[in-house]
């Protein structure tokens, strides 16, 4: 078995801004694993909120021993981009070998187009009104807050794109208290969902909080072992592969989180079209679907997913799986 790593770049469309910084460029790490002469890949986005790095990730992915399975593989690396791309790799490289798709060896149903979301960049009130009423055509819009002028944000995207539904994603900004203060507002525009309001460490203030919009564990969230820290303070699971460590992991929070009374919501980093192909499988009937990656850049991969009206497609043969 042979792992290769490279670090690729693809420019966005615009500037993309959240509350911890912006960026013009997705830096991703693509993975090949080949063996007998047939390769599969796979694509992370390593993040910096969890202490990853393009060279951290890599030495990782470059630690692994010559050979190993792919269930050998959630004992060889922990939870996290190193791991996600080198499981999606191992999963391509099954199908290409079995001569079927992914979704077929891994049990499930055929995959069909999902509603994704499409996430706003964090601006001036006046620019993301501006923003909202060009995207105003999508049926599902995500805003970016986690600021002290939250409120004149929201009220203009709502302004822009009166007939969207709207979810918010506060990336860890705001206190219980502003929450609290936020939560009649939150009601009135018509938010479907807010993704991780507080910091990870200090959620436990939302637990016997009125919840009147459904709270999504994102930064709280990466594999089935974060799901006892949840009960009570959460009603819906962000799965995102980088979190999870792959494909495998994922379709198994996400069994568990249901099992367990979660909504479900798959999400996505700022990555190709290759990462958001094997999350598709996931995001099947999910409650929320935030697969816009590819929406965001100026370049993609080739056989790109397609995205239309339907939503996100499942990836073509050509891709992955």
């Amino acid at each position: 078995m042979q792992i290769d790593v490279t670090a690729d770049t693809f420019k966005l469309a615009q500037v993309f801004t959240i509350s911890r910084g912006s960026r013009t460029e997705a830096k991703v790490l693509t993975v090949r694993v080949t063996e007998g002469g047939v390769t599969g890949w796979g694509e992370c986005v390593p993040y910096a909120r969890y202490d990853e790095t393009l060279e951290s990730v890599t030495a990782e992915i470059n630690g692994l021993p010559d050979n190993f399975t792919r269930a050998a593989l959630y004992d060889l690396l922990p939870a996290g981009a190193a791991r996600n791309a080198v499981d999606c790799a191992l999963w391509d490289l099954e199908a290409k070998r079995a001569g079927k798709r992914v979704w077929e060896l891994a049990g499930l149903t055929a995959p069909g187009p999902e509603i994704t979301a499409y996430t706003l960049s964090l601006d001036e009130p006046e620019a993301m009104r501006a923003q909202a009423a060009k995207h105003s055509h999508r049926p599902l819009l995500k805003i970016k807050l986690g600021t002290p002028d939250d409120m004149p944000r929201l009220e203009a995207v709502r302004s822009g794109a009166p007939d969207a539904t709207i979810i918010i994603d506060a990336n860890e900004g705001w206190s219980a208290e502003v929450y609290a203060d936020l939560a009649p507002h939150l009601v009135r525009l018509g938010v479907a969902l807010v993704e991780q309001p507080l910091p990870a460490g200090d959620d436990d203030a939302l637990l016997g909080m009125d919840r009147p919009v459904p709270v999504c564990a994102d930064e709280s969230c990466h594999d089935r072992a974060s799901l006892p820290g949840l009960k009570g303070k959460y009603d819906v699971v962000n799965i995102k592969l980088d979190k999870t460590g792959g494909l495998t992991e994922a379709l198994a929070l996400r069994d568990a989180a249901l099992a367990e009374g979660f909504d479900v919501m798959v999400g996505c980093m700022v990555g190709s079209s290759l990462a958001m192909a094997p999350a598709t499988l996931v995001a099947q009937g999910a409650k929320v679907v935030d697969l816009d990656g590819p929406l965001l850049l100026a370049e993609d991969r080739d056989n790109a997913l397609k995205f239309d009206g339907a939503g996100v497609h499942p990836p073509a043969a050509a891709l992955w799986g």
